[in-house]
């Protein structure tokens, strides 16, 4: 098969021929159809988390089950599929109450084994981590909700349990960003969108965001910007989401609360000094909540499908583009500097 291949922490990936995968037992094998470019695929590539090389990477991905391993007893060849890029064990506690995407013992595609920028993807554990298709949603929609549009909708749903007419701050109007617009505007919250490109506001602003502001590049907390955010929300967000990743965007996301405001922090936060630092004295005396998002079990994936087939949230709207993977390879070591207004989708066909 066809796949990005990358041979070490920031080569240059490369598509290459190699061979294909086996079903692993209790897995099975999925032609994709299609598969997400995301902002953890390039912290992969640039060495933040624990791959072995050579590795493809990809985790966001729909398609055919073309293979079934030993012991499956739910799937079978033909049947269209898409799954959480946090596959759990099926066998421990955490996966038996529905919160595989905290398995101690998980499994990713894209990191813990090769990945879905391919033509096929190994996936294991499948009668805990598959999710079946309705027909009216097709493989580009579906990769689109894989990490990030599903750990939008559970960092919002579950983990903060926004209410309608609260304020919801998103910093970061990328992929997971816009997502996140979407769903806050779907539970009928008031959104503003922070982001340093006003291309990704504009789209905001057509997702429902009731303000949009411009951020600057700079590293330190934007005093201005804080409080703008304050006199906007009356005195603080009720829920904020830092969906970039770094210290100021989080920084920026929990001053912008109120008092006894929860934060969602969705960005991977790559270690300073050992750990990434949080202004945890603004969080103490205001007596704020932090929560982790870490995507979403195969368990909640038919409450949010459900949306989608009704139209109350449409996350095709957030596809920007669909590149091949010959365009991928060369995307993806520029991921985190190139500003994109929505999802980037490969078709592993191209």
């Amino acid at each position: 098969m066809r796949a990005v291949v990358i041979d070490a922490v920031r080569a240059q990936p490369e598509v290459r021929e190699v061979p294909d995968p086996v079903a692993p037992d209790g897995g099975v094998v999925v032609r994709v159809g299609a598969t997400g470019l995301c902002r953890s695929d390039w912290h992969a590539w640039a060495g933040h988390d624990d791959i072995a090389w050579p590795h493809v990477p990809g985790h966001e991905l729909a398609g055919e089950v073309v293979a079934v391993g030993a012991g499956v007893r739910r799937w079978a060849a033909g049947d269209r599929v898409t799954v959480p890029f946090v596959c759990g064990c099926g066998r421990c506690a955490w996966c038996a109450a529905g919160d595989a995407q905290v398995c101690p013992d998980q499994q990713q595609p894209g990191f813990t084994h090769w990945g879905s920028f391919a033509e096929l993807v190994p996936l294991h554990a499948a009668d805990t981590n598959l999710v079946a298709l309705p027909d009216t949603v097709d493989d580009t929609t579906a990769a689109s909700l894989g990490c990030r549009f599903a750990t939008a909708y559970r960092g919002l749903v579950a983990r903060a349990q926004v209410r309608e007419g609260e304020w919801v701050v998103v910093v970061g109007a990328g992929g997971v960003g816009l997502s996140a617009v979407m769903v806050a505007r779907a539970l009928g919250a008031q959104v503003i969108a922070v982001d340093r490109h006003q291309g990704a506001l504009d789209v905001a602003s057509s997702l429902g965001a009731e303000h949009v502001l411009l951020a600057d590049g700079g590293d330190d907390l934007p005093e201005a910007l804080v409080e703008t955010l304050a006199d906007l929300t009356a005195g603080g967000a009720h829920v904020a989401v830092d969906a970039v990743g770094s210290e100021q965007t989080a920084a920026t996301a929990i001053h912008s609360l109120r008092r006894r405001g929860r934060h969602v922090q969705v960005g991977l936060l790559p270690a300073v000094d050992g750990h990434p630092r949080m202004p945890m004295g603004r969080v103490i005396a205001w007596e704020l909540d932090l929560l982790g998002s870490h995507g979403m079990a195969a368990a909640d994936y038919p409450g949010m499908l459900d949306l989608v087939v009704a139209g109350t949230l449409a996350p095709r709207r957030l596809v920007e583009r669909t590149i091949g993977l010959a365009e991928a390879a060369e995307l993806l070591p520029v991921f985190d500097t190139v500003p994109v207004a929505g999802i980037t989708v490969i078709d592993p066909t191209r």
